[in-house]
């Protein structure tokens, strides 16, 4: 696929939206063979893995192979939650009707409800980076304002909720076991219905497996699974929108280009985990164009230099986000409960010796 040659970046925002809309629009294209490929290589590498699996049990062999292979299953359901993410936007290949379908699929093995997750993450891309528009898709994150006027027990869950153990570790479990099975009060009954038909579908499958593998082998080897694959995920959305110089703005401010370049990062993998994660690490590009398919986001990144001016983060440097809990409208930037503690003794300083 050619890149698209267009004039440099010191034009007006006209010009420049103008600019990246027809780079991307080169890029929105499905390849059906791509797409086959990726289908192949994860949902039939995840199916092999289960079968695998299966033989370890059969035939005796010690339960560190199984959970080794269940680990690796785990890293496959990444992928797959792509899959189920690009067929969510329509971008995996041309049909709508084949994204529906291979959606509800992937959704299947991965918990999730695909209409009622598609809605969710719709309203994501559409609220992102809007301090006016929080709530729905996102990392709960309050302002520094909101965080010193919230009462005692707001503050208390709020930490807890941030701690990295509930954020990464027991909150993404929850969320693709329990969190998933309920629909949004929000939704709408076509979103409602598919949570119900995803609920019923899973236990089908869970019963069709505990068939085969009989009751704990099933559970040890699903709860290792989505135990690696619900955490890697939400680590990777965290990072992708939690960083220290992120974009948040009142409604009435917020620009959807800022938004998908500045408050998107670009999260530069090593090659083996950008293909387990489907090369959502590109995802400033993803926000300027969802209907751009996993597998050509890295091709749209390279090709114009407008797209470097995402956050770059490596895997290293992202391990500092966690520290990341508040934001601070001030300094236009996340900082740490250490830092807020450091500037309210600072103030509280400051009044004081006004006051004397």
């Amino acid at each position: 696929m050619g890149k698209a040659k267009q004039p440099a970046i010191d034009g007006s925002e006209t010009e420049r939206n103008t600019k990246w809309k027809a780079i991307v629009s080169e890029y929105q294209k499905p390849n059906f063979y791509r797409a086959s490929w990726q289908v192949l290589n994860s949902v039939g590498a995840y199916v092999g893995l289960w079968v695998l699996m299966y033989l370890t049990r059969l035939y005796s062999a010690p339960w560190w192979m199984t959970i080794a292979l269940a680990l690796l299953g785990g890293m496959l359901l990444v992928r797959i939650f792509i899959i189920f993410h690009d067929c969510g936007h329509g971008s995996f290949v041309k049909s709508r009707k084949a994204n529906n379908i291979l959606g509800f699929i992937t959704g299947l093995l991965t918990f999730t409800p695909y209409y009622h997750w598609r809605w969710e993450h719709s309203v994501h891309h559409a609220t992102s980076g809007d301090l006016s528009r929080r709530g729905l898709g996102d990392v709960w994150t309050l302002t520094v304002k909101e965080y010193i006027e919230a009462s005692r027990w707001k503050k208390l869950a709020y930490r807890l909720i941030r701690n990295p153990f509930v954020l990464f570790l027991l909150g993404p479990i929850f969320l693709f076991i329990f969190l998933e099975r309920v629909p949004s009060r929000k939704a709408k009954p076509r979103e409602r219905r598919s949570v119900w038909l995803m609920n019923f579908s899973v236990v089908a499958l869970a019963c069709t497996l505990i068939a085969i593998f009989g009751f704990l082998p099933w559970l040890v080897i699903q709860f290792t699974a989505m135990m690696v694959a619900s955490s890697i995920g939400v680590w990777m959305f965290y990072v992708q929108h939690q960083f220290e110089d992120t974009y948040w703005v009142d409604s009435e401010d917020w620009d959807y280009t800022t938004a998908a370049i500045k408050g998107s990062s670009y999260y530069k993998l090593p090659k083996v985990l950008q293909w387990f994660s489907g090369n959502i690490g590109f995802h400033h590009v993803h926000h300027l164009s969802p209907m751009i398919p996993n597998y050509y986001l890295e091709k749209c990144h390279r090709s114009d230099p407008m797209f470097q001016e995402a956050q770059e983060i490596t895997l290293w440097s992202s391990l500092k986000t966690v520290n990341y809990r508040l934001w601070d409208e001030d300094a236009k930037k996340l900082i740490g409960f250490r830092q807020f503690k450091k500037q309210l003794q600072k103030e509280n300083k400051s009044a004081l010796k006004k006051a004397a």
